[in-house]
């Protein structure tokens, strides 16, 4: 039987400064990823990936081209040694390095979608001021209940369910703090984030829209592989439908426990997480069962590359 490869693209979060240099020294296509994301958005975004400073990189119309180029050129190695992925997901920002894995957009519509995406919701983090926390330790009806008991007449919303029992909240502040204490008291751990705005909810509806529309322009083709949606869980083969869904993603929950377990279920056995760090392989060792064989690799660099492409088959 063929192995089965899933490449997972992370999101916001993952970043470091330094990240994507040395991809960027080692493969053409990579560098050409990088001046790309320059040309489009008119800054050397490349350097506040290797130089920093951090307060400017996590800026979100910065980091969301600047972490799709990352993910985008650990793809492009991967490409260059000729390994195909059976399935590919992206958690939130994340998705659009797997619109390129899967087939379905090219390369430099990829990175127009992310600084557009950036752009739209940095405005709408400024007009509709939210925060967002983990809550550690209840599983998802349960905080659903807590999310719809606390709500009140606030802007309050399950943003992402990351495993059984971490998952993230996100809406109006006091909202959030409310369900923070209430999740506290039924024995969680609640963790304030550190993020620019509410994401994956009703806050950043305004961008809905103006998203969807500025997607009109962009090609989207029927996946050449499988990709697992954040929004709905599952895989999707029609465009407009994709489009539809990239649209409302933005004030959607990330459905990242459900998408693991369906590649579990589907017989994939080896897990790459394609760009920074190790968020979203630390994710699938929460997710899977402790005694299931599987693989976990991380391609953030060449090493990481040779390290997985030296594995045994």
């Amino acid at each position: 039987m063929s192995e089965k490869i899933a490449y997972l693209f992370p999101g916001q979060g993952s970043q470091f400064i330094g990240m994507g240099r040395d991809l960027v020294e080692s493969f053409p296509a990579a560098r050409t990823i990088f001046q790309q994301m320059d040309d489009l958005c008119g800054m050397p975004i490349s350097r506040l990936c290797f130089e920093g400073p951090m307060e400017e990189l996590i800026l979100t119309e910065n980091l969301q081209p600047a972490l799709t180029a990352v993910n985008l050129a650990g793809l492009t190695a991967l490409q260059a040694s000729g390994v195909k992925p059976h399935v590919s997901a992206g958690h939130s920002l994340g998705e659009y390095a797997a619109l390129v894995s899967a087939g379905i957009v090219q390369v430099e519509d990829a990175l127009r979608l992310v600084q557009k995406r950036g752009q739209l919701m940095h405005r709408e983090s400024l007009s509709h001021p939210g925060t967002m926390a983990a809550v550690i330790g209840l599983p998802l009806e349960t905080v659903q209940r807590i999310v719809e008991e606390f709500r009140g007449d606030d802007i309050l919303a399950v943003a992402n369910h990351n495993t059984m029992e971490q998952i993230v909240i996100t809406g109006q502040k006091e909202a959030v703090s409310r369900a923070m204490q209430a999740a506290q008291k039924e024995g969680a751990k609640a963790i304030p984030l550190k993020v620019s705005g509410a994401w994956h909810c009703l806050l950043m509806e305004g961008a809905v829209g103006e998203f969807r529309e500025f997607m009109e322009q962009i090609p989207f083709s029927p996946p050449t592989s499988r990709m697992l949606f954040n929004a709905t869980g599952r895989a999707e083969t029609e465009p407009e439908d994709m489009k539809e869904i990239m649209a409302k993603q933005l004030v959607s929950p990330v459905k990242w426990y459900d998408i693991v377990q369906q590649m579990v279920s589907d017989g994939v056995q080896t897990f790459v997480e394609v760009g920074p760090k190790k968020v979203l392989t630390g994710l699938v060792r929460k997710i899977i069962p402790k005694d299931a064989q599987i693989r976990l690799f991380q391609v953030e660099d060449t090493a990481g590359l040779e390290k997985f492409l030296a594995r045994e088959r």
